[in-house]
C-alpha cells in the first residue's frame, strides 16, 4: 500500500496539481491584495469617500460580554470584484494560451501522404 502511494504522488499529474494548487493560493493573495489596496480606494474615491471593507448593517451592537453582530456587505462587495478580477485574468491567460496553440497546429506539416504517392506514381511513369 505504501509503494502505491509512492507511485501515485510521484506521477507529473499530482505533482503538477501540487504546483497549480500553491500558485493559485499565492495569486489569490495578490489579486486580494490589488483588490482592496489599489482598485477598492479608487472605487471609493470615485463613489464619494466611501470604505467598502467598513460597509455593514450592524445586527446586535457589541456590549461588554458579546460581540458586534453585523452583515459584512462591505467585503461582500470586495470579494465580488476579486471574483471578477480573477475571472478576467484567467480569460486572458486562456485566450492567449489557445491562440499560441493555435499558431503551433497552423504550422505546415508537409506534403500529405496523396501528394507524396503522386509524386512517387509521377516519377515512376517517367
Amino acid at each position: 500500500m505504501l509503494k502505491e502511494f509512492k507511485n501515485f504522488i510521484l506521477t507529473g499529474n499530482v505533482i503538477d496539481f501540487a504546483v497549480a494548487v500553491i500558485l493559485a493560493g499565492a495569486v489569490g493573495l495578490v489579486v486580494n491584495g490589488f483588490v482592496n489596496d489599489i482598485v477598492m480606494p479608487v472605487v471609493g474615491h470615485f463613489a464619494g469617500g466611501m470604505d467598502f471593507a467598513s460597509m455593514k448593517t450592524v445586527l446586535t451592537a457589541a456590549t461588554d460580554t458579546t460581540p458586534e453582530n453585523a452583515i459584512r456587505y462591505g467585503a461582500w462587495i470586495n470579494t465580488i470584484i476579486n471574483l471578477i478580477i480573477v475571472g478576467f485574468v484567467m480569460f486572458m491567460i486562456v485566450k492567449a494560451y489557445n491562440k499560441a496553440s493555435k499558431k503551433q497546429e497552423e504550422a505546415p506539416a508537409g506534403p500529405t501522404a496523396e501528394e507524396l504517392l503522386a509524386e512517387i506514381r509521377d516519377a515512376v511513369k517517367k
